[in-house]
């Protein structure tokens, strides 16, 4: 008997769903980052055993607020869900269980499919994750329940065997080698993303977002790549810019002497030379786009 399932990664912001979607995949397939809301998209990682074929789809962290970028994702978790086969509901045992928490039980418990909670950071001093078990119990009783620790990768085989156990039926929706269905573009521009928030702290992170302007493959002269060069022999070449809201903030990401931006760069390539079988070389400036959070034609791109 196969299975075969969509399943949708939620969880308030911080809980650790990307670094649990990445763990379960064994690839890294979602950007991971300390800082609240680094998911803005759908993010699709694929899992094959030989029991089937589960794929994940991670969202954003489930926020209250009504800023307007913030409702955007908000409507994306919502929508995500209606999707899907099953959900795995992640809680963060690290903190406190809040309205956030409250308010997104509420929504799961009006859904007809099956629920696993994974109550994750089990592994952090201080947990708490009985408390997490008992609003489970409470709100969501007919939910599975594990405790996991994506970061330890501790509790992942019952996690899956919990996740399998509740998929229906099904032939695979990919091949068995894929782990992810994102097209390059994108992954490189979230890669971009994660290095200039992991490069920046707290200084700007929410008020980045990453541009693809164009991508070439060529030779190791620079010479435009035939279509049968090996991937060994052709670099990926790609100018992209980060966006920002304000010149202040262009500064910061430049760095004196465009340090920073340097920075930003090797680091993004060195992640995206392991991920990718050619190598990538990025062309990478630094834009202004005043207030682009309020505007909803590029939310509705960016955000989807």
């Amino acid at each position: 008997m196969t299975k075969s399932a969509f399943a949708c990664l939620v969880g308030r912001p911080s809980s650790g769903k990307s670094t649990l979607l990445n763990a379960l995949c064994g690839h890294k397939v979602s950007i991971v980052s300390p800082v609240p809301q680094t998911t803005r998209n759908k993010v699709r990682g694929i899992v094959n055993d030989r029991r089937g074929q589960l794929v994940f789809i991670d969202t954003p962290g489930f926020h209250l607020s009504e800023r307007k970028f913030n409702l955007h994702m908000k409507d994306l978790v919502s929508s995500a869900l209606e999707e899907v086969d099953l959900v795995l509901y992640v809680m963060d045992a690290a903190r406190t269980i809040g309205p956030e928490e409250e308010a997104l039980a509420r929504l799961l418990a009006g859904l007809s499919v099956p629920l696993v909670a994974a109550i994750n950071k089990i592994d952090v001093d201080g947990h708490q994750a009985e408390r997490c078990r008992a609003f489970v119990a409470e709100n969501l009783p007919a939910a599975s329940v594990c405790q996991i620790s994506a970061a330890a990768e501790t509790g992942l085989g019952i996690l899956r065997t919990r996740l399998f156990e509740a998929a229906p039926e099904g032939e695979p929706l990919y091949p068995e080698d894929f782990y992810t269905d994102q097209d390059p573009q994108f992954r490189i521009s979230e890669i971009i993303r994660e290095q200039a928030i992991a490069g920046t702290a707290q200084e700007v992170p929410h008020a980045i977002y990453v541009e693809i302007a164009d991508m070439e493959f060529q030779t190791r002269s620079g010479e435009p790549a035939p279509i049968d060069l090996p991937d060994e022999k052709r670099t990926l070449w790609v100018r992209s810019f980060i966006q920002v809201e304000r010149e202040s903030q262009k500064g910061i990401i430049v760095g004196r002497g465009g340090e920073k931006i340097r920075s930003i760069r090797k680091a993004a390539e060195r992640q995206l030379n392991q991920i990718f079988p050619y190598r990538v070389h990025l062309d990478l400036r630094v834009k202004v786009h005043p207030k682009w959070r309020s505007k909803d034609a590029l939310l509705r791109r960016l955000v989807q």
